[in-house]
């Protein structure tokens, strides 16, 4: 009888990692020690991929300027981390929960388990994104450690037909897909120290991947001020007002009472709330100085807030 040779077989995801074949027979010191040694060549591979990413970031900040969406699309370990990011945008950058959306094979219950054999479903990925009635403005960035996710493909083949821009993140740099899409960032992290769990190496590698696309995306766009949190969605929570507060008072050298003056009249928009102090100008010609300035706090007040907090890390102010 013939065997039947394995389509994931030759994958780097599920190859035998020789580094960890006696990982049954060490102590938990040498597990993490293990791990570690891992993490450090996870980390080099994605520093290989650095031109991409940052190349990702921008095709995802020009779509951002122009009105289009982000739409993470993913199974499993890979679709929870496309979620995760979506969700942690608005209360970051204070950004609509629409802007930036994370699709998962299997739907919402999928996130918290597991939901074998959605990811096999190339028809239902490709639904799931017809059903945001994706548009050239948008960027579909779909995520697959393995590079085969029926789901994912499915869905990158909707957003392609729909004219959308397609990013696609595997681990497997040898993915065919890269003649489809319009940018492939494959960080080569080899076989896992358990052969195919790609929540590891792989896993943390897409992790961090996602950061740099998302966050490099929204600096780009002027959510920061310097490395400042001024789109911070204060109503949040108390924490979040609190950083509110200590945001205006490093920027404005306002104390803490005023600052929540402030940021009550600008209806606790930080960045409204600085541009009123640094103008003197009223919370609707704030809001118009800033639409000019594209969003920019540098660029609508014409101060740069480096030298405040170098002075201020460096315990001058």
């Amino acid at each position: 009888m013939a065997s039947t040779r394995s389509r994931w077989q030759s994958l780097p995801t599920e190859a035998i990692n020789p580094a960890s074949l006696n990982i049954d027979k060490l102590e938990a010191g040498g597990i993490v020690d293990l791990m570690l040694a891992e993490d450090r060549r996870m980390l080099a591979a994605v520093q290989k991929e650095r031109d991409r990413i940052a190349l990702g970031a921008d095709i995802c900040a020009k779509a951002l300027r122009k009105g289009g969406r982000l739409v993470f699309v993913g199974a499993g370990t890979s679709g929870r981390l496309g979620v995760v990011e979506s969700a942690e945008m608005p209360p970051t950058f204070g950004t609509n929960p629409l802007l930036v959306q994370g699709i998962m094979a299997g739907g919402k219950n999928a996130i918290i388990r597991a939901k074998e054999g959605s990811e096999d479903n190339y028809e239902e990925g490709a639904r799931a994104i017809t059903r945001l009635d994706p548009t050239k403005k948008d960027v579909v960035i779909g995520v697959s450690a393995s590079g085969m996710t029926p789901f994912v493909r499915g869905a990158l083949t909707s957003a392609r037909k729909a004219g959308s821009r397609v990013v696609f993140v595997t681990c497997d740099p040898r993915n065919e897909m890269q003649a489809f899409v319009d940018l492939t960032i494959a960080p080569a992290v080899g076989p896992e120290i358990i052969a195919g769990s790609t929540r590891l190496k792989a896993g943390t590698a897409t992790k961090i991947v996602l950061n740099m696309l998302t966050t490099s995306a929204m600096v780009l766009i002027g959510k920061t001020y310097g490395n400042l949190m001024v789109d911070v969605n204060a109503l949040g929570s108390e924490k979040l007002r609190d950083r509110a507060r200590r945001i205006v008072h490093i920027v404005t050298d306002l104390d803490y009472e005023e600052a929540e003056k402030l940021l009550k009249k600008a209806k606790w928009n930080v960045k409204i709330a600085i541009v009123m102090q640094k103008t003197g100008l009223t919370y609707a010609k704030s809001i118009t100085r800033l639409r000019k300035s594209d969003d920019l706090i540098r660029e609508a007040i014409g101060e740069d807030i480096e030298p405040r907090l170098r002075a201020l890390i460096g315990g001058v102010l």
